[in-house]
């Protein structure tokens, strides 16, 4: 019964900030990986960020290094997305993931939480 939760979106302005969590459960979170997707309406899932079991390695989309920052609290059996400068397209539903090692990929991760809405007015 692994679980992950999302939690922290909601309507922000462009230019406006959002952090976004996704608390885990049912599983030894220090032994996975976990990443960030997102899918807007009628668009492909898409790759935001990927962090490393104990948070050394981290890695992000071209068009979002910058802009997001992925970090996690393995004491806490959470992981975040900071996600500042925000702009229109940023408008998804956000997802986390947990997984062997950090990917691009979405097919590489195991457990995917049901996702939290970001919304960005222009």
């Amino acid at each position: 019964q692994v679980q992950l939760a999302e939690s922290g979106g909601g309507l922000v302005q462009a230019g406006g900030s959002l952090r976004l969590s996704c608390a885990a459960s049912g599983l030894t979170f220090s032994n996975y990986a976990m990443g960030w997707f997102r899918q807007a309406p009628g668009k492909e899932r898409e790759f935001v960020a990927t962090i490393s079991r104990g948070g050394a390695s981290k890695s992000y989309a071209d068009s979002l290094k910058g802009r997001f920052a992925i970090s996690r609290d393995n004491a806490k059996n959470t992981v975040f997305l900071q996600m500042d400068s925000l702009k229109a397209e940023d408008t998804a539903v956000y997802h986390c993931a947990a997984g062997p090692r950090t990917s691009w990929y979405h097919s590489q991760y195991n457990y995917w939480g049901q996702g939290t809405q970001v919304t960005v007015s222009s």
